[in-house]
């Protein structure tokens, strides 16, 4: 994550200074530390927003995972983070449950399953994709299972006593089917595009079509910016090889229409 990103968010967050041009010293201690290719533990437990016993687990295996860390008191960064993804899902022609599983948990140790229960409800009036209250999960846990799972991940964050708040970072991590962390990307707003290129990568052709392929042959994956971005060279290759086809298409259209018409034109007869 950016240097820039992580002001602007801890700024949202009530934690940087009103006028002052110091950082907080806060600042180093929050953050993603990325661990792309390492596995979630599957064997953590939790509570659904129905009280429900589950553990992480059991959303992985059939299809890429976007998981999110959140606290659901939090006045500020984690709502805005939330109806950032919101907006991001209602462009995806991707939905939660058919997809990929949507997995948010929540940090603070404090909150209960009633307390997931109505965030789930606040934000899926914002989703209102049908069937995504299947594929989209909200879940808490004792400190012990978020400890491991924050440190399987690389996710640091720390109470802040001034603010009576956690100063934390913004972002999703989306896992392979098998729970293996394939991209993270960072903020409070998600484009669809970055989503939709991440999960199409963590299914490894179990999402998406053969023009994601053509998508992911023109952006690839900033690991420091927690973006896709346009690889310039490519584009050009690509373009160069559409006009090329383009061309070629063109030349047996007119060879075959020149071709028509000499066969349509009587046969000259001799005297």
């Amino acid at each position: 994550m950016t240097a820039s990103s992580l002001a602007l968010i801890l700024f949202l967050a009530g934690i940087a200074p009103a006028g002052g041009t110091e950082p907080p010293a806060i600042l180093s201690e929050i953050g993603f530390d990325q661990k792309l290719g390492q596995a979630v533990p599957p064997d953590l437990a939790f509570r659904d927003e129905g009280g429900r016993p589950v553990r992480l687990g059991d959303y992985f295996g059939r299809k890429p995972v976007v998981l999110n860390l959140v606290y659901f008191d939090c006045p500020m960064l984690c709502t805005v983070s939330l109806s950032g993804l919101a907006s991001a899902l209602d462009v995806l022609s991707f939905t939660a449950g058919r997809e990929f599983e949507l997995v948010t948990i929540s940090f603070d140790p404090r909150e209960k399953p009633a307390r997931a229960a109505a965030a789930k409800k606040v934000h899926l009036e914002r989703y209102s994709r049908p069937g995504a209250e299947g594929g989209w999960h909200f879940l808490t846990g004792d400190k012990e299972a978020i400890d491991r799972l924050t440190r399987a991940v690389g996710f640091r964050y720390v109470w802040d006593e001034e603010t009576k708040q956690f100063a934390h970072p913004a972002g999703l991590l989306v896992l392979t089917p098998e729970g293996r962390i394939a991209r993270y990307l960072f903020g409070i707003e998600y484009a669809p595009k970055d989503l939709r290129l991440a999960l199409v990568e963590a299914g490894a052709g179990r999402v998406g079509t053969p023009f994601d392929q053509v998508l992911l042959y023109c952006f690839k994956y900033d690991p420091h910016r927690g973006r896709y971005s346009a690889q310039i060279l490519n584009l050009v290759r690509l373009g160069a090889g559409l006009t090329v086809l383009a061309l070629g298409a063109l030349i047996l259209t007119l060879r075959r229409r020149e071709n028509d018409q000499a066969l349509a034109q009587p046969a000259v007869q001799g005297s």
